[in-house]
């Protein structure tokens, strides 16, 4: 299970907390608290930390490390994509493992053309680190780019799938994979890229495990179900976001014990 750290205004008021660095930190630092190392994945979302300037990228580099150190892995959910130079620079910024906001993964955008990632990929590999690429996300703008057809007659999400499999090659569970909305119902594309499937949308955003069954199918060992609101609004208290985090974790491995996905 993948729960997101997404510090936004109105849940820091829904804590109680002021919309100010000290807030933030006091959030970051209950999450890190309830939640590192109870869930496989954390996925601090860094445009909430950014808005408060340096101060709250020292609070997210801080979150980052204490969430690493209790074992959880860490997926900042940046989406960055540019071309040449500038491509490297958030390569090394994120997945140089000397940085100091080294995390395990990151996501990225792929909508400058495949090849623009290719910095990150390569810095993925030689860090032993991950990236996971918008593919077939579930905002109702998305078909207008990821719906479009390539020069050769596929989709854009199904190129940038293909693309995916081939970093992975023949490895059953590589380290590039794609970003597929939980609610995005019946889909024709390939979704076996031979990495992991971050699926956000769970909870709140209506995906449910039984929407997740029927999108994914075989390919279900691969996915890695994310959920922000859902257990975050069940905060500030540390046993409720524990409590949150374990009924979707429940869920889920009910999904894949034997049978469960029949």
């Amino acid at each position: 299970m993948c729960v997101g750290l997404d510090p936004h205004a109105s849940l820091l008021a829904d804590w109680g907390l002021d919309d100010t660095p000290g807030g933030l930190e006091r959030f970051a630092g209950t999450f890190v608290e309830a939640l590192g190392g109870r869930v496989a994945v954390a996925k601090p979302q860094s445009a909430f930390f950014e808005r408060h300037g340096s101060a709250g990228i020292a609070v997210l580099e801080r979150a980052v490390a204490d969430l690493r150190a209790a074992g959880c892995l860490v997926l900042l959910d940046v989406k960055r994509g540019d071309i040449g130079s500038t491509s490297q620079a958030y390569a090394d910024a994120y997945l140089d493992q000397g940085s100091p906001l080294a995390v395990d993964a990151v996501t990225a955008s792929p909508f400058l053309g495949t090849g623009s990632l290719e910095p990150m990929v390569a810095t993925a590999r030689r860090h032993g680190a991950g990236l996971l690429v918008l593919a077939l996300t579930s905002n109702p703008e998305a078909p207008q780019v990821q719906a479009a057809r390539t020069t050769d007659g596929a989709s854009v999400a199904g190129a940038v799938l293909d693309w995916l499999r081939g970093l992975n090659g023949d490895e059953t569970y590589g380290s590039f994979g794609a970003v597929v909305g939980a609610t995005i119902g019946e889909t024709a594309e390939d979704l076996a890229v031979g990495g992991p499937l971050l699926v956000p949308g769970v909870g709140a955003q209506g995906g449910t495990a039984e929407s997740v069954r029927r999108t994914f199918g075989a390919v279900l060992p691969h996915v890695l179900p994310s959920s922000s609101r859902e257990v975050l609004g069940a905060g500030p208290g540390v046993a409720a976001l524990r409590d949150a985090a374990d009924r979707a974790t429940d869920a889920f491995r009910d999904l894949l014990a034997p049978g469960g996905a029949q």
